[in-house]
């Protein structure tokens, strides 16, 4: 799957070469206007050599949104302008220290983690449960934000658009 640039009447589905049936599916589909004002769009693209079923299409665009999703959760937050890498691993080792820091009222703190980069980690130390608190609600929040985010995407596209070809 790519990201192509073209046509703003560009269709979910279509035939691109009967003799060799080659279908393409098209979504995130993405309108905008250049500087001369004319409209283009912008569109994820996956080809199959074979007339996808409904099942196909529904799994390659679920899967890019599940994708797009993960990435933003990993790589989109930032905390006191630093980034924070919100694996599952760190999501938990988060969790696990602020249930713990909640558990003993500040007992545990402070308790310091590496944001930023491999290549310019940054080191921040939680010395107070209000801090603590701010990062790791924040965090949450922004977890379920992606999440819901997400959500929308998948649960609002239209799938009588790919599903009409069959009918044909």
């Amino acid at each position: 799957m790519i990201r192509v640039q073209g046509n703003n009447n560009v269709k979910p589905i279509e035939c691109v070469n009967p003799m060799r049936n080659k279908w393409r599916i098209h979504w995130d589909i993405q309108i905008s206007t250049n500087e001369s004002g004319a409209q283009e769009a912008s569109y994820m693209e996956h080809e199959f050599t074979h007339r996808p079923t409904i099942e196909e299409v529904k799994n390659i665009i679920t899967a890019y949104y599940n994708h797009i999703t993960d990435q933003k959760i990993l790589t989109g937050f930032s905390f006191q302008g630093n980034a924070v890498w919100l694996s599952t691993e760190n999501q938990f080792n988060y969790k696990t220290a602020y249930d713990l820091a909640i558990q003993t009222n500040g007992a545990t703190l402070p308790v310091t983690f590496k944001f930023g980069t491999d290549d310019n980690p940054i080191f921040h130390k939680f010395s107070n449960m209000e801090e603590f608190t701010e990062f790791y609600t924040a965090s949450a929040l922004f977890i379920q934000q992606t999440l819901q985010e997400g959500w929308d995407k998948k649960y609002n596209i239209n799938w009588s658009a790919y599903e009409a070809v069959h009918n044909d």
